[in-house]
C-alpha cells in the first residue's frame, strides 16, 4: 500500500530558504529544480529576490526568534556577496579586450 503524499511543514526558515534558492537560481549558481540546469545569470531577477528578503527582514524585525533573525541576516549577506561576484564576472566578460 502506498503511503499518502505529505507536504513538508512550511515554516519561516523554509520560506526564507526558498526565496534564497530563487536568488541563487537567478544568479546562475544553482540549477533550476524543474530542469536541473543552470541558467545564465539574470541580475534583475536576482536583485528582486534579494530585495524581497531585505523587505522581509525589515518588516519582521523584532518579531523573529534569534535563530530566524540570524538565518535571514546570514542569507542576505551571502546572497549580496554572491550578487557582487556574479555582477563583476558578467561585467568583466563584456569588457573589450585590451
Amino acid at each position: 500500500m502506498a503511503e499518502p503524499h505529505t507536504t513538508p511543514q512550511l515554516d519561516f526558515n523554509a520560506f526564507v530558504i526558498s526565496l534564497g534558492s530563487s536568488a541563487l537560481i537567478h544568479l546562475g549558481l544553482a540549477p533550476d529544480p524543474q530542469n536541473q540546469t543552470k541558467q545564465a545569470p539574470d541580475l534583475s531577477l536576482a536583485q528582486q529576490s534579494i530585495d524581497l528578503l531585505a523587505l522581509l527582514q525589515e518588516k519582521t524585525r523584532g518579531n523573529l526568534t534569534a535563530d530566524e533573525g540570524k538565518l535571514l541576516e546570514n542569507l542576505l549577506f551571502d546572497l549580496r556577496m554572491r550578487y557582487i561576484e556574479v555582477a563583476r564576472e558578467k561585467s568583466a566578460a563584456k569588457a573589450p579586450a585590451k
